[in-house]
């Protein structure tokens, strides 16, 4: 994952994405070899030159300044997330971490989270680490979305889960959404850690078992993984509406706490209420850490 290859790919496919409509310029007519913008309108558009531009998407540009990447974010219609991918492959020295140094396995879930769980019991809630891996879990997360403990601790990874396990796409209402989040946000970790091997390897495993995976990879989608709403089809209690939240450490990037809620007095309120309920005969409210392997 060259960061030099993925800022012309990305650059590549944000210009695609436009038309000169979209962007106020003149459609001067004739037949365009590639869809989307033009590199010329892109570098009238941000004030460069032609030429400048060209070396930018090639990786030619010796550390193009902050302000030159904000005009190029501003053209290309780039929203947050997708501004800070940008600096993050134009300017890897400067904003990149290097790559996690741990083996596959050996991220720890934080004490205070794993406290967080177990005060959860009636909030399914996991904790993600690094490329996506479910690090811990509650007992209602298991209800929820499944029995991480019976999977190898190498499998429990969601992007993993979602293209991989036929299940997945019966229990996510809009699955394709939900994959889509996961290409995106695994982009994003890209951004963040281009030299991480463990992470090449996931995306690689995924390419070349999962033709959505491959495609959706190939359109470069950016998102970090904040709040918004799931609908599952549960196979016990049937639909349910979740509002999700992730919680990050100031001091820990690398792990989230994600939670799982329905709004009081709903359908799915009650659905989730009847699920944990099923599910407590067998469940323990012991938050559940991955083990070193």
């Amino acid at each position: 994952m060259s960061p030099v290859i993925d800022l012309g790919a990305f650059l590549r496919t944000r210009r695609a994405r436009l038309r000169p409509e979209d962007v106020a310029l003149p459609d001067l007519g004739g037949r365009r070899r590639v869809a989307g913008l033009r590199r010329e309108e892109i570098a009238q558009l941000a004030g460069v030159s032609v030429d400048y531009y060209i070396r930018i998407e090639q990786g030619r540009a010796a550390n193009p300044s902050s302000d030159v990447l904000n005009a190029l974010a501003r053209a290309l219609r780039l929203d947050e997330d997708e501004t800070r991918h940008l600096h993050r492959l134009a300017q890897p020295r400067a904003v990149t971490r290097p790559a996690p140094r741990a083996r596959p396995g050996q991220q720890q879930p934080r004490p205070m989270l794993l406290r967080l769980l177990e005060e959860l019991r009636d909030v399914p809630a996991v904790v993600m680490g690094r490329r996506m891996d479910v690090l811990a879990w509650n007992a209602a997360a298991s209800a929820l979305l499944g029995d991480y403990a019976s999977l190898e601790p190498s499998e429990r990874n969601i992007p993993r889960i979602t293209f991989l396990d036929p299940a997945s796409r019966q229990l996510f209402t809009d699955w394709r959404a939900c994959a889509r989040e996961n290409v995106a946000y695994l982009r994003w970790e890209a951004g963040r850690y281009p030299d991480d091997p463990q992470l090449a390897r996931l995306i690689g495993e995924l390419s070349a078992r999962s033709e959505d995976f491959r495609r959706w990879w190939a359109e470069h989608p950016v998102q970090d993984k904040t709040s918004g709403t799931k609908r599952f089809h549960h196979p016990v209690v049937g639909d349910l509406a979740l509002t999700y939240d992730t919680l990050r450490a100031a001091d820990d990037p690398d792990q989230a706490l994600i939670t799982y809620a329905a709004a009081p007095g709903t359908p799915s309120h009650d659905a989730l209420k009847m699920l944990l309920a099923w599910a407590a005969p067998t469940a323990t409210t012991t938050p559940h850490p991955a083990r070193p392997h």
